[in-house]
């Protein structure tokens, strides 16, 4: 698996696109129906937000565990 931005790279006109990131979670905050995932990596940070239909696997993302 090839990252395909680094984090921190993302902007306004990359909505739409499919993209690969790694790196660690810094922050999780749980809203209830949404979940907020800082990921961070040398280079940055990008918020990832996880909807209901992908709860099961946010759940199980802790602080600082590595995603990709």
């Amino acid at each position: 698996m090839n990252r395909t931005h680094n984090n921190g790279e993302l902007r306004i006109n990359h909505i739409g696109e499919v993209v690969e990131l790694k790196g660690w979670v810094a922050k999780k905050r749980n809203l209830g129906a949404l979940v907020f995932i800082d990921l961070r990596d040398r280079y940055g940070m990008t918020q990832i937000i996880v909807n209901e239909s992908m709860e099961n696997i946010a759940r199980e993302i802790k602080n600082e565990y590595i995603i990709y």
